[in-house]
């Protein structure tokens, strides 16, 4: 299997926030495309903002003035070179966490999470269609349980 090619971007996040390191964004990608048994050279950008960032960008593609955990941006370009462009993720570092510790997860779990799911949608998953979530969810589970992690749809679980 070929490992995922990560262009990590973290820039004008303050020193005390807390947010994954590249090497555990390498480990949870990988386990992506090991579960899905995709052995395609692939190379993805992991980019972490602040709220506003975040917030301009949900207004200008979602029409959505708030800030939100994940968006995902796929490449349309077909480049006929290797690694395959597959987009980018872009997460807002403080609302992860906010979520994490609102929902009692911790924050690697949250983190593995939201990772995943915005990787599942530059892979082609989407959640709009019932069919479509169910089939998503099932697979972050499976993902996510593979690498250790709870169910993160179970709100009566205790994660901690």
């Amino acid at each position: 299997m070929n490992p995922i090619v990560i262009d990590y971007q973290v820039e004008d996040i303050p020193e005390d926030w807390l947010y994954p390191s590249e090497k555990r964004l390498q480990r949870w990608l990988d386990t992506v495309l090991s579960v899905l048994k995709n052995d395609e050279a692939l190379e993805v950008t992991v980019r972490l903002v602040d709220d506003q960032e975040i917030t301009e960008l949900n207004q200008e593609y979602r029409n959505k003035e708030k800030p939100t955990n994940v968006l995902a941006f796929p490449c349309d370009w077909d480049l006929p070179e290797e690694p395959r462009l597959l987009g980018d993720i872009v997460i807002a570092v403080n609302v992860v966490n906010n979520e994490a510790k609102a929902q009692k997860k911790t924050m690697e779990q949250h983190w593995a999470h939201i990772v995943i799911h915005g990787f599942l949608h530059l892979l082609g998953y989407d959640h709009i269609q019932d069919d479509d979530a169910e089939k998503m969810e099932q697979t972050e589970r499976n993902i996510l349980a593979e690498l250790g992690f709870p169910d993160p749809y179970r709100v009566d679980c205790d994660t901690q």
